[in-house]
């Protein structure tokens, strides 16, 4: 089986799971992966899939063909599953007063550590008593084993503090 991930982004309106999911379903094609989401006034998409490369292609016609409206504008990309790699999967959150940099330092952090990514999910509300936006992330990180991960904690917990985050570098998932 061929795989392909597909990011989808449209005007928010009821229909457009319905659509792209018909699309894949009428081409043979299994949605594995998905994430789906309202951000601002916008519907956004980002799926997984597989079925054989005539199955795949013919769904890259076919969601070519939905975006002649331009409502919805998306990207198609052929791709391999991923190598299996030596890495303990942790969770992270944080949560702080919101302000510019908060993502861009926290990847920086991991990133220097050679610590990968998985899943990131962010997002803003309003204290209760007083308005004040408040920033919640939480993340999955691929930890490499061999890690000492009591020291990556303490550090982790020192940049939180000397940025004035409330983070945690939970245990593994």
């Amino acid at each position: 089986m061929a795989r392909a991930v597909i990011s989808t982004i449209g005007r928010d309106r009821p229909g457009i799971v319905n659509e792209l999911s018909e699309a894949a379903f009428a081409m043979g094609v299994s949605i594995e992966d998905s994430r789906m989401a309202v951000l601002g006034g916008e519907f956004a998409v980002l799926m997984s899939v597989v079925g054989s490369d005539e199955a795949l292609a013919g769904l890259n016609e076919r969601l070519t063909a939905l975006t002649t409206s331009g409502d919805v504008a998306y990207l198609f990309r052929n791709t391999a599953d991923r190598p299996s790699s030596h890495y303990i999967p942790y969770r992270v959150r944080v949560v702080a007063m919101d302000h510019p940099g908060i993502v861009h330092g926290i990847a920086g952090f991991f990133s220097s550590r050679n610590i990968n990514i998985r899943e990131l999910e962010t997002e803003t509300e309003r204290a209760a008593h007083t308005g004040t936006p408040l920033f919640n992330l939480q993340m999955t990180v691929e930890v490499p084993h061999g890690t000492k991960v009591a020291q990556l904690r303490h550090e982790f917990e020192a940049f939180c503090e000397e940025r004035d985050l409330d983070g945690v570098l939970d245990v593994p998932l």
